[in-house]
């Protein structure tokens, strides 16, 4: 018999994924009702510990879906996660000058100065690792590498879990990284460096703001290596216990992402809705920064070429020490509850 599960923690990140549709229509706690299984979000918890296990997953009975640099941290630092599915929906990844630059391509790059974010109070530096990963995979087009250019660090002393995420109207306002600590960003306003990486909605909206250049944008690039980055693929994680202990609970959870995600495809200008109050952004930069089709870009599978590309991001974080311990990614992944969702639709 099934052992009863008390409470399911749950949190994603404000990107597109089958999980925050599911949650903003009330389907995953729908679908537990009968169990008597209360749903919490993690990131709106009052207990520093709970918030912070959006990125260290150590909280039990949890699940996760978002960037996967999080979700690799802590299976490197020994976390017992396993992968229930990956999604796979590319998104603007942009390097950007300001006009006047002299920097018309990646070539433009080599000898100037290039900003990074650094916070320094976090277990994973999330943000930094993405921004590293978008220049060497651009200058890495061009015959390039990062120690072409020059790297200027930003210190950034905030935490990403400093307070409680607010819920509004059922959509999360997400505490953590914002304007204010996107100190890189105003380096380049200020002339001190040549260059930064920004990606998603913000980032199209930052540009077309502030009267930014694309020197180039990653994410529409043709190579999907040239395109994984934290947010591609984006990671569907649960921990072990809840596996082990709560099989048919880690199914529910699958069925219900699959279930928002086939609800997405039929329904796009719904969706874009909806996932301009998950990036907390408008429809015109969703559509900008994931596509016009950015419905039919929810997709939770195991595909061979989203494995592929998490194993090379997996290298790249390992190369870059950002992870002390490279793992397999295929032992990482558990399929069955993905398979029996799939059979039961």
């Amino acid at each position: 018999m099934t052992e009863a599960l008390d409470t399911l923690w749950y949190t994603r990140c404000p990107v597109p994924t089958g999980l925050g549709i599911a949650v903003q229509k009330g389907w995953l706690a729908e679908s537990f009702a009968a169990q008597r299984t209360e749903i919490k979000s993690l990131r709106e918890s009052n207990d520093e510990a709970v918030r912070e296990s959006h990125f260290d997953h150590t909280l039990l009975n949890s699940v996760r879906h978002g960037g996967n640099i999080p979700a690799i941290w802590a299976r490197a630092a020994g976390r017992q996660t396993r992968v229930l599915g990956l999604s796979w929906a590319d998104e603007a990844q942009l390097i950007l000058t300001l006009p006047g630059s002299g920097i018309r391509s990646v070539r433009d790059l080599k000898g100037r100065r290039f900003g990074l974010p650094k916070w320094t109070k976090v277990q994973i530096d999330f943000v930094r690792a993405q921004a590293l990963r978008g220049l060497e995979n651009a200058l890495r087009l061009e015959g390039l590498q990062p120690g072409d250019v020059e790297l200027v660090d930003y210190a950034i002393t905030a935490g990403y879990s400093d307070a409680p995420a607010r819920s509004e109207g059922g959509v999360y306002v997400f505490a953590g990284r914002s304007s204010a600590h996107n100190e890189e960003l105003l380096g380049l306003l200020r002339g001190e460096v040549d260059a930064i990486f920004l990606k998603g909605a913000s980032a199209v909206q930052l540009a077309h703001q502030l009267g930014l250049e694309v020197v180039i944008d990653t994410g529409a690039h043709p190579d999907p290596l040239i395109r994984a980055n934290n947010g591609t693929p984006r990671t569907l994680t649960v921990d072990q216990n809840l596996l082990d202990r709560h099989p048919e609970a880690a199914v529910r959870i699958v069925e219900q992402v699959l279930h928002a995600e086939a609800w997405a495809h039929a329904h796009p200008d719904d969706t874009r809705r909806f996932l301009a109050r998950e990036t907390n952004s408008s429809e015109h930069w969703v559509t900008v920064a994931y596509g016009r089709d950015a419905h039919e870009r929810l997709r939770t599978d195991l595909e061979p070429q989203s494995v592929v590309g998490l194993q090379d991001f997996v290298d790249f974080l390992h190369r870059w020490h950002f992870i002390a311990e490279r793992f397999e990614v295929r032992e990482w992944i558990d399929p069955r509850p993905l398979e029996e969702a799939l059979v039961r639709q």
